[in-house]
């Protein structure tokens, strides 16, 4: 009894194996962002509209 391979259906599989893996590594690959200075952030934000306000009003 011979066997017979589904040459399209493998190349598939591995494909789709292949960017499954290849997703995982991109999103291991980005840093973790530490060290965060939160009270800095939010005084961004706080002055954040003041100064879009007086560039609209500028133009």
């Amino acid at each position: 009894m011979a066997v017979t391979r589904l040459k399209r259906k493998d190349r598939k599989n591995k494909a789709r194996q292949n960017n499954k893996q290849r997703i995982i590594k991109q999103l291991l690959s980005t840093p973790v962002i530490k060290n965060v200075d939160v009270e800095e952030l939010k005084a961004r934000f706080a002055s954040a509209p003041a100064a879009n306000a007086a560039v609209a009003t500028a133009e």
